[in-house]
């Protein structure tokens, strides 16, 4: 059973916290710091990070804790990601950061209930958990990963769901961007809405 603290969003299991530039889609270059949230129930058979998904493996950190490492970094820009981030209340976290003037970035695949008040919201919906549609109704951002042909369809899918202002991004599963990098460069010329995606830090070695 969950402690009041937990429930409150005022202790959380965090993997890892670090300083560095976004490598994806549209905030891709941008300095700020990375907060990697334990725990995952979509279990994506092409995850890189798999060792998040079992929060009990990450210690339970307070929030407050969090926040003050947070405000020593020189950028004013934090990006929350995982394991799925909204598993667990964000409403604590984002109060404190928005009150030292951050701006919030969730990266989420959506398939949980929408905590916390961010400034931008990328949603990358995988196929064993559909996005829910209170979260794909007011994303900024869509961000589909690209394995095989078949997630070109998956990409359209969604597309027809989220808001006329969400930007559109193809990303090639890293695995398997060698085999098809060439056909998302053709549906993104055939379908000029969608930009394409990199992850770039990889290609820069930085976290």
């Amino acid at each position: 059973m969950k402690r009041e603290e937990e429930i409150e969003g005022k202790l959380l299991p965090i993997m890892e916290e670090f300083y560095s530039l976004q490598g994806e889609g549209y905030q891709t270059g941008k300095p700020a710091y990375f907060l990697r949230v334990g725990g995952c129930d979509v279990g994506c058979f092409f995850c890189d990070v798999k060792e998040s998904w079992d929060a009990t493996k990450h210690t339970l950190t307070a929030t407050d804790e969090v926040v003050r490492r947070i405000v020593q970094n020189p950028s004013k820009s934090v990006v929350v990601t995982g394991g799925e981030p909204l598993l667990y209340n964000m409403d604590y976290l984002c109060q404190a950061l928005h009150r030292h003037q951050f701006s919030l970035f969730l990266e989420t695949s959506g398939s949980e209930k929408l905590s916390g008040q961010w400034d931008w919201i990328c949603l990358s919906p995988k196929k064993n958990a559909a996005p829910l549609p209170e979260i794909i109704s007011i994303a900024n951002e869509l961000k589909v990963i690209i394995f095989d042909e078949s997630d070109f369809l998956w990409a359209e899918e969604n597309a027809k769901k989220v808001g006329p202002n969400t930007m559109l991004f193809l990303q090639p599963e890293w695995s398997n961007s060698a085999k098809m990098m060439q056909s998302i460069v053709d549906y993104a010329l055939a379908h000029p809405r969608w930009r394409v995606s990199l992850q770039s830090h990889k290609y820069m070695r930085i976290p």
